[in-house]
């Protein structure tokens, strides 16, 4: 039990005194990928993942070698495919504060809140935004690993609002409906203070 503590303790430290990026750095990072999109909820049923984009950047802070925050803005196409290839559509610009937690060089975990700001919202061609909360809130968690100022990003987005403001036909959403986003994206890191 001993040497189980004691390698347990060894490890942490290890894991904490890593340098993981360069301490006190400000940085943007403009970032682009893809999306994998559905509408989880109880009553929700057929609902397929559907292919999007997701686009924007994030500015960030390094407050340690183990330890950052990053703040973005992203343009991000969710939704989810139906019965007989119907789409749901839903458009948001995102804006995430996440957490960075460096646990080796250029490995990050990350998680924290994401308000999303719904721009557009469609049944196949039918506009049902008036039927839709504009404000979305959710928890992204994910990984990042850096290199050559390059980052890799992938993140699942826990929806926790519900997308509907009520019961609302079509597609069994029974106002329960909330998104559920795989999104992965490639940056590139401009530091800003060197």
């Amino acid at each position: 039990m001993k040497k189980l503590f004691l390698m347990a303790v060894a490890a942490l430290m290890a894991i904490t005194s890593v340098k993981a990026q360069n301490a006190g750095e400000f940085y943007l990072k403009p970032m682009v990928g893809g999306t994998l999109t559905t509408v989880t909820g109880d009553g929700v049923k057929d609902a397929k993942m559907k292919f999007g984009f997701v686009g924007g950047f994030e500015l960030g802070h390094d407050f340690s070698d183990v330890f950052g925050l990053s703040l973005g803005a992203l343009y991000t196409l969710q939704g989810a495919k139906g019965p007989e290839g119907a789409k749901l559509n839903f458009d948001y610009i995102n804006v995430p504060l996440l957490a960075n937690v460096y646990v080796t060089k250029g490995l990050a975990i990350k998680a924290g809140p994401q308000v999303g700001f719904m721009t557009r919202a469609k049944a196949d061609d039918l506009n049902i935004k008036p039927l839709c909360n504009k404000v979305d809130f959710s928890i992204p968690v994910g990984i990042s690993y850096e290199f050559s100022d390059f980052i890799i990003d992938a993140r699942y987005n826990f929806g926790i609002s519900k997308i509907y403001k009520s019961e609302a036909d079509g597609w069994h959403t029974h106002g329960s409906a909330r998104n559920g986003v795989i999104m992965l994206t490639v940056g590139y890191k401009i530091p800003l203070n060197r």
